[in-house]
């Protein structure tokens, strides 16, 4: 689903990551850690075709990656609605649908009959018509999940979204991208930021392996072929038996 083969990442004379090579299989959920400006968030420009890489290459399903793709699902870091902002959870979910391409959009019926299904997938179809500025952190993040998933993609990218949550609505929101590779296949990078101790955060238990990107920075060279446990790739199960 997802390939890099020694790539690297730099702006002006910084180098964020460099030498990464990392396939991601279908079903599979791969949690990407590292401090901050490691260049995390940047990995997910890289694939969502909002990035070039320095060196190296990357393809998402075979193909280099484009803005837009339906392949995709994307969910963003946790942050406040602009006050008075017109819309409600359903239309949110809606614009994942067809507010990012051209072209033709699904049928009237068909587009509400998706919508639906995926809040209620989410456990967001109670709140579907409140205004998006009512609904908490926690509520708002599964409604981005459910706009994510609104398309049926083959690949999830998660960029931090439990910052700000709180520990209940972190189980939940990594819960329902564990659910969704589970009982769909799709593929997950998941990033988060892990602080205190490591085996606390929700998302690494869930995780069938962990990329270090801090030790791909530009000091490092060299990368991980998928499967070895070496230059910043850590089974899931030796983080959580492991020191901080």
């Amino acid at each position: 689903m997802i390939r890099l083969r020694d790539a690297a990442l730099a702006y002006g004379d910084r180098t964020l990551w460099r030498g990464l090579d990392l396939d991601v299989a279908a079903g599979e959920f791969v949690v990407v850690l590292g401090p901050n400006g490691s260049g995390k968030t940047s990995l997910m420009r890289v694939l969502l075709g909002l990035q070039r890489l320095t060196a190296g290459t990357v393809t998402v399903h075979g193909r280099p990656p484009r803005r837009g793709s339906d392949l995709i699902g994307y969910v963003p870091q946790h942050r406040t609605v602009v006050p008075h902002t017109p819309l409600r959870a359903r239309d949110l979910v809606r614009l994942g649908i067809d507010g990012h391409r051209w072209g033709p959009r699904r049928s009237r019926p068909e587009a509400r009959r998706r919508v639906a299904a995926v809040l209620r997938d989410v456990g967001a179809a109670e709140f579907a018509d409140v205004p998006l500025e009512l609904l908490s952190g926690g509520e708002l993040q599964r409604v981005r999940v459910a706009q994510a998933l609104a398309t049926d993609p083959r690949i999830l990218l998660c960029d931090e979204p439990l910052l700000s949550l709180d520990a209940e609505h972190q189980r939940i929101v990594a819960g329902l991208a564990d659910r969704r590779r589970r009982e769909h296949g799709t593929a997950v990078v998941f990033v988060t930021h892990v602080t205190g101790a490591r085996d606390a955060d929700p998302v690494l238990p869930l995780a069938d392996r962990v990329l270090d990107l801090g030790r791909f920075g530009g000091v490092q060279a060299g990368g991980v072929q998928a499967g070895e446990v070496r230059a910043g790739e850590i089974q899931a199960g030796e983080i959580q038996a492991g020191a901080a």
